[in-house]
């Protein structure tokens, strides 16, 4: 009796579906048309004598089955897309395709200086870039979605290899007229919780700058607002409080054209270790750490 070997072609369009939970656009995902999406599954059902996928009209729902297929099917496309790092990591280093996701408080400002240094040093490079938060990013990173992660530490990674890049200081921002005008070296205890703007829950900068004061009873009481550290900075500005923002978004020019002032935080924990992590084992594993050299020297 012979056993039917789905395709890899058919798992990727099952992978895409199960992501997307919508047939459309799992195809646009796969750069092909709906209806072929459609049958390359139909015939992965009808070939295995399974129901994988319960279709409706309003609906794309997965069998228990289905689901474990799935599971089974994100490794089987990672360790396919391993083997062929496997043989490519052989050839000319940090040539090819590489897919890097970035956080969102580190692409603005840390890309537009070196993405154009390597674009001249490694003209074989095709570097492609997903910016998205550190739980969405490390998501991509373990489904093979991504190949590495550019993103600040800590942050719970899960089995990765790390290349620590630098240190990235945090500091206090505040309007330039605030009569409670904090000294050179801002101290934690004189934070006024009720000011205090962070980013939204899902951006890993919020559990920093909260580490940085080191006060419980902050993480009740700041106001998380901000989409973005352009939108802090905006607020702030404008007077409704004060926020603690990167070096690196600051030497970025991020408060060019405000009237903000930044200072140090009087804390042994104010700060994030920008650090590249990839999957443990990866057979590109010496390019990373290249491209770790290179994203350390810009």
């Amino acid at each position: 009796m012979s056993i039917y070997l789905p395709t890899l072609k058919q798992l990727q369009y099952l992978v895409a579906l199960h992501e997307h939970g919508h047939f459309g656009r799992a195809a646009e995902a796969c750069f092909v048309s709906q209806s072929t999406l459609s049958a390359g599954l139909r015939e992965l059902e009808s070939l295995l004598d399974v129901v994988l996928v319960e279709r409706t009209r309003r609906v794309v729902r997965f069998t228990p089955l289905g689901n474990q297929v799935v599971t089974k099917a994100h490794r089987l496309l990672r360790e396919a897309e391993e083997l062929s790092e496997l043989v490519q990591s052989h050839a000319l280093p940090l040539a090819g395709e590489l897919r890097m996701s970035v956080i969102p408080t580190i692409a603005p400002f840390l890309l537009p200086r070196i993405l154009p240094r390597l674009r001249t040093e490694r003209p074989q490079l095709r570097l492609f870039l997903r910016e998205e938060p550190s739980a969405a990013a490390i998501e991509s990173l373990h489904h093979g979605r991504a190949d590495c992660v550019l993103l600040a530490l800590p942050f719970a990674t899960g089995e990765v290899e790390v290349e620590h890049l630098f240190t990235d200081r945090l500091l206090v921002a505040f309007p330039f007229d605030d009569p409670r005008d904090p000294p050179m070296l801002v101290s934690p205890a004189s934070i006024d919780e009720n000011r205090l703007l962070l980013l939204e829950d899902g951006h890993c900068l919020k559990e920093h700058a909260l580490a940085a004061c080191n006060r419980p009873e902050l993480r009740a009481s700041a106001t998380m607002i901000g989409t973005s550290l352009h939108t802090l900075v905006q607020m702030v500005d404008n007077g409704l409080g004060l926020t603690m923002l990167p070096e690196m978004a600051i030497n970025a020019g991020i408060l060019q054209g405000t009237r903000i002032v930044a200072r140090p935080l009087n804390s042994d924990y104010a700060f994030r270790q920008i650090a590249l992590v990839w999957r443990r084992n990866s057979p590109r594993g010496e390019e990373f750490r290249l491209l770790a050299e290179e994203l350390r020297a810009g």
